[in-house]
């Protein structure tokens, strides 16, 4: 369809679906945004994308892009004004191998220690030091952050596709406890995300939106 907009299904808290948002914003490219209820998943988002998770973007031609770090390559492949994608130091190799230790082990100590009473199975019945070990798991992976930002940002003075990429799950563990966060011994991760929550980009993708109805 001429002129059609690509449609971006999404959730503005969802880290995943807000990393998809800074890349499509900071490429430029605009899209019809429809900002979804979790508990209420639209038909012709669950049409698109049967896992039914966020972000999903339906390009014009009905190719789906639904894993949130695609989304963010195929935004900066298209216009990548900024140069997330050649980062001062290091290569896309090594963003990507940064990503995945996010989204991995350290993604999944971080849903655990903000929602323990969902994993009553691994807790053993003791949510509480369950959270606290979780918790520390995550930390170890904060403090290697915080060594890497010697220059800024994870690689170099510039931000890159991993900052973009880590930022919005690093917010979101430290808005589980914001006090035990700032206590914490890194001052570079904590000005890091100070300044990425202070900024214009973030206050753009961070709109709200009324839930997209048909």
């Amino acid at each position: 369809m001429t002129g059609a907009l690509p449609v971006l299904y999404s959730f503005r808290r969802c880290p995943y679906a807000m990393r998809a948002r800074l890349a499509l914003a900071v490429s430029g490219i605009h899209v019809e945004h429809r900002e979804i209820t979790l508990k209420n998943k639209p038909a012709e988002m669950l049409a698109a994308s049967p896992k039914g998770t966020v972000p999903v973007l339906v390009l014009p031609g009905g190719e789906v892009i639904d894993e949130s770090l695609d989304v963010m390559l195929w935004a900066l492949r298209r216009n990548d004004p900024q140069s997330w994608l050649a980062s001062a130091q290091g290569d896309l190799g090594s963003m990507l191998a940064l990503i995945t230790g996010n989204d991995g082990a350290f993604k999944r100590s971080l849903d655990r220690y903000k929602y323990p009473n969902r994993y009553s199975e691994e807790s053993g019945g003791d949510v509480q030091a369950f959270a606290q070990q979780q918790r520390n798991g995550a930390a170890a992976w904060l403090l290697k952050l915080d060594g890497m930002l010697a220059g800024g940002w994870l690689f170099g003075p510039r931000a890159s596709l991993a900052d973009m990429a880590l930022l919005p799950f690093v917010r979101q563990f430290a808005h589980t406890d914001p006090d035990w966060f700032a206590a914490q011994p890194w001052p570079r991760l904590q000005i890091w995300l100070a300044q990425f929550e202070a900024s214009a980009l973030y206050a753009d993708v961070m709109q709200k939106h009324a839930p997209w109805q048909a």
